[in-house]
């Protein structure tokens, strides 16, 4: 039996979502698939409109397997962060093959991209090249890889997916890696035979527009509303309030903290904060990021104390699923959690869902503590 891994956020679970996984199963009909999935906080840095137990139920009900938790800590970051809390919770569960979507979809010059991205000091030397010329990091990778290697790989899926092939190169994974070619990119707003990205479900979602169609359920039963007016409210406050103290949240580095705080004076709503802020160095996602890290109070110094991976949480499983972790589980060295435990870094994912209630009107915070696993 193949185990295939796949690191996601479904935000929402789409067409697109349900036509990777069908793919899988057209390919390796007997296979049994594992998620590791971020929970109510996505990598570019935005809140999800789906609350983490309403996207394993549905998860659970498009075959997948076995869905892990990927911690608030590990998911609002870089995509090497992301990758290396993605992979290693799937190495951890023995996963065989790892499945993506990809722009190029062409495996042979993705790993060369990854390979030439690791321990390479000319590599190095030049993204510190382009950094310095005044280039924001993604692009510096991607001009350097670009440079070395004559390969121009920049779309958002397959930058995710170089970082997830090094994470395999880096700690000799026994893991194969397959890419499934996207029928559209990241941020297109094209439907493609009824699919359409996350990206322009949420801008549908945000215009009133229907989405009908677009996902394999009824998506306005399981969305959270989102009230981005108090979001917005709450970091115009601590931003102005703290404007000496910015610098301790992680990711805000390099003089940021004084845009930051000039921008919070004059902007009106979220989303004038954040193209007010953002500059050629700090993208639309790394400002995403920062505001989340105020908003949620996470700081440098908690970034510095949770660099490992320190647990596995099970978020869902299919009877299959249970099945095949009850054979595994005496060969996993992580403390595996079938519901919350009193864990510093748990905690810290107790923390970041209490304030995603402050904005959702929810009380999501008595079901992380309660919740056990939810069996299909």
């Amino acid at each position: 039996m193949k185990i295939i891994g796949i690191v996601t956020e479904y935000n929402p679970f789409h067409n697109g979502h349900l036509y990777q996984i069908n793919k899988i199963k057209e390919m390796f009909p007997n296979s049994l698939i594992v998620i590791a999935m971020s929970s109510h906080y996505t990598q570019r840095g935005e809140i999800s409109i789906m609350n983490k137990w309403n996207k394993t139920k549905i998860a659970l009900d498009n075959n997948v397997d076995i869905i892990l938790e990927l911690p608030f800590i590990f998911t609002n970051q870089s995509a090497d962060t992301f990758a290396y809390a993605g992979l290693k919770l799937l190495s951890e569960m023995k996963i065989d093959t790892l499945v993506f979507g990809s722009e190029t979809a062409d495996k042979e010059l993705l790993y060369k991209a990854s390979k030439v991205q690791i321990s390479n000091k000319e590599f190095d030397d030049l993204v510190k090249q382009y950094i310095d010329n005044g280039e924001n990091y993604p692009t510096s990778l991607w001009k350097a890889t670009t440079n070395l290697t004559g390969i121009d790989i920049k779309g958002s899926n397959d930058i995710l997916a170089i970082s997830y092939i090094k994470e395999i190169i880096k700690n000799n994974y026994n893991i194969d890696f397959l890419p499934i070619k996207r029928t559209n990119e990241f941020k297109s707003l094209e439907e493609k035979d009824s699919i359409l990205s996350a990206f322009a479900i949420r801008e549908k979602l945000k215009n009133k527009e229907s989405v009908d169609g677009y996902t394999p359920y009824e998506l306005n039963e399981y969305i959270e509303n989102i009230d981005y007016d108090k979001l917005f409210s709450i970091l115009k406050y601590k931003i102005i309030s703290e404007k000496d103290e910015l610098t301790k949240y992680n990711l805000v580095d390099e003089g940021i903290e004084k845009r930051l705080y000039e921008s919070a004076l004059k902007s009106n709503t979220l989303d004038e904060l954040i193209e007010n802020t953002k500059t050629k160095r700090f993208t639309y996602n790394r400002i995403n990021r920062i505001l989340i890290n105020i908003f949620t109070n996470f700081t440098k110094e908690k970034a510095a104390q949770f660099k490992e991976l320190e647990y596995i949480r099970v978020l869902g499983l299919s009877k299959n699923g249970k099945d095949y972790l009850n054979q595994i589980k005496k060969d996993i060295n992580l403390p595996l959690y079938t519901k919350f435990e009193r864990n510093k870094m748990l905690e810290e994912e107790l923390n970041v869902t209490t304030l995603y209630d402050l904005i959702t009107n929810n009380n999501l915070r008595e079901k992380e503590i309660k919740e056990h696993v939810i069996i299909s």
